[in-house]
């Protein structure tokens, strides 16, 4: 049996206390720093279960964030899981800072530095132009800092343990890319994007062609599709919204 979006209820930002419905739902949540994605799917599992009385409750979500990033989450719940798997497929967008001059293994702030750079020829100019290059269909190397699998193990595994495996490159399409903010070295983004698109691969990506090294220093996601950010519920509010269920 095919579903719609229109088929579940919405809950969103300013949302009414919605009414107990056990058939399924979709919600658009603020993820917030710090918390895996599958924190906040079975937070709102505990939550709803404890709620509708139901002993089992089936609950995911349509794009995983890193703990270190902030922002939209789509989460489904009962048959509207169903709609996951079409909403894989939205381009994203995400606003992120990235510190040009410093590289670290897992191309964030999880790991140390492993590695410093000049950034004095890194002029506006410069950035602008490397930055344009990007737009338009690519291949990226996804980073050994992630959870794709190799021969079954999960790619951040093998490289705590120091494994140097290089992973296959994939084909992405960044649909738009602008420079907000740039204090050297310092520099945010804001960036469209095909789903698979690691934003800390394309931050090292930018490094490199820049002549220098770079890291993400923050991530937040502002929109999948034609949801954003702005209409997400903060975890506070998830709490609140479902005990207002009747």
């Amino acid at each position: 049996m095919t579903v719609s979006l229109s088929d579940f209820p919405l809950w969103k930002a300013q949302s009414p206390a919605p009414a107990s419905d056990a058939e399924g739902m979709v919600m658009l949540v603020d993820k917030p720093l710090g918390w895996t994605s599958f924190d906040v799917v079975r937070r709102l599992r505990n939550l709803l279960t404890r709620q509708l009385h139901q002993k089992k409750l089936k609950v995911g979500h349509a794009g995983t964030l890193d703990p270190l990033a902030t922002g939209l989450m789509i989460l489904c719940t009962g048959k509207a899981t169903r709609l996951i798997m079409d909403m894989t497929e939205y381009d994203k967008e995400y606003v992120a800072q990235m510190e040009l001059g410093r590289t670290t293994p897992s191309f964030d702030l999880e790991t140390r530095t492993d590695g410093i750079f000049p950034t004095d020829h890194v002029t506006p100019e410069l950035l602008d132009s490397v930055v344009a290059s990007f737009i338009g269909e690519t291949m990226q190397e996804p980073p050994l800092f992630s959870a794709k699998k190799i021969g079954g193990v999960r790619a951040y595994s093998l490289a705590r343990k120091g494994d140097d495996t290089t992973l296959e490159a994939r084909p992405i399409t960044i649909t738009a890319m602008e420079v907000l903010q740039a204090e050297l070295p310092l520099v945010t983004l804001r960036i469209r994007c095909s789903k698979g698109t690691y934003i800390r691969a394309l931050v090292r990506d930018l490094g490199r062609a820049l002549k220098t090294g770079a890291c993400m220093t923050s991530l937040r996601r502002t929109a999948i599709g034609p949801f954003e950010v702005s209409e997400a519920i903060s975890m506070e509010g998830v709490d609140q919204l479902i005990s207002a269920m009747n």
